[in-house]
């Protein structure tokens, strides 16, 4: 079974990965677009599973942009360097502001990190000779010279990484620290967990996920603004494709991005004017009747019958 998994996996991945040498231009912008989607989504995945529910994608994504932006611009910094260097910065000081705010939990929490990314947005168009303020600025260079072929191979190989990494983490001691903190607290306290530097790291680490996701997108597009960078559609396209998937399981946010990336876009060409109507009606009637995703439900159905 093993054997047969993994070949269906390496099969999979040639033909994800071949997609440049077959696929045109408009496929290519789509699917570089759904991965950093996908990476998010299993980023948010990744925090909840800690009982943490997080609404500031947008803010470390947005400073990751602009961390990788302008470390090219101002500094001259090689992309890659600043791809990462967005990663790191976005993960210090998710550091910072989880020090002061992860006694929080529940709404309040989710409220305080969509007040932060507010709070970003704010002060990079307050700042134009830094940002470029409202307008925003164009990238004079894009990573790998602005190559379709290796910037799609880079998203997915950060894709590829971030799935590991959940991956790596469900098979661990701290998969299940993060399930005994999002159940009872205080029962994983007295079991000896260290409840609020678990929550820390793990914020910073995701937090620092979706900075380089940021990095990634502002080298993508070759244009960054606050609107742009920060944007709402940065905080709940991402929740939605890991809660159509299973927002608990490994696979769960993978499927969601695929799922609902293709159906959006395809959605987009048929009906150009009523898309959006349509995506919401698909969107309720995969939460009605597939409360727990779409892998979570059928994994559920699968214990069931044996």
């Amino acid at each position: 079974m093993r054997n047969w998994k993994a070949l269906l996996s390496a099969i999979l991945l040639g033909v994800v990965a071949g997609l440049p040498l077959y696929g045109g231009a408009y496929l290519l912008s789509v699917a570089n677009l759904l991965l950093i989607h996908m990476t998010l989504a299993l980023s948010w995945s990744l925090l909840l599973r800690s009982g943490q529910l997080s609404l500031g994608i947008s803010g470390f994504f947005g400073l990751g942009v602009y961390v990788a932006a302008l470390s090219l611009v101002r500094v001259g910094l090689h992309p890659l360097v600043g791809i990462l260097l967005g990663g790191v910065m976005s993960g210090v000081l998710a550091l910072g502001v989880g020090a002061a705010v992860l006694h929080l939990r529940g709404m309040y929490f989710a409220i305080v990190t969509l007040a932060l990314a507010e709070a970003f947005r704010v002060i990079i168009r307050n700042v134009p000779n830094l940002s470029g303020g409202p307008e925003g600025m164009v990238l004079p260079a894009l990573i790998f010279d602005g190559d379709s072929f290796k910037t799609f191979w880079f998203a997915l190989a950060v894709a590829i990484s971030t799935l590991a990494l959940l991956m790596v983490v469900s098979r661990s001691k701290v998969h299940i620290a993060l399930t005994a903190i999002r159940n009872d607290e205080t029962v994983a306290q007295s079991s000896g967990v260290n409840v609020y530097q678990y929550l820390l790291w793990i914020f910073a680490l995701t937090s620092a996920i979706q900075g380089v996701a940021g990095g990634l997108y502002a080298h993508i597009y070759g244009f960054i603004s606050p609107e742009g960078s920060f944007s709402l559609d940065l905080v709940l396209l991402p929740i939605i494709m890991a809660v159509v998937g299973g927002a608990t399981t490994t696979w769960g946010p993978v499927i969601g991005a695929v799922l609902l990336g293709s159906v959006s876009e395809l959605l987009k060409i048929k009906i150009p004017h009523g898309h959006l109507l349509i995506y919401g009606v698909i969107i309720v009637i995969v939460v009605l009747f597939f409360p727990k995703g779409v892998i979570g439900t059928l994994q559920e159905k699968i214990r069931r019958r044996l």
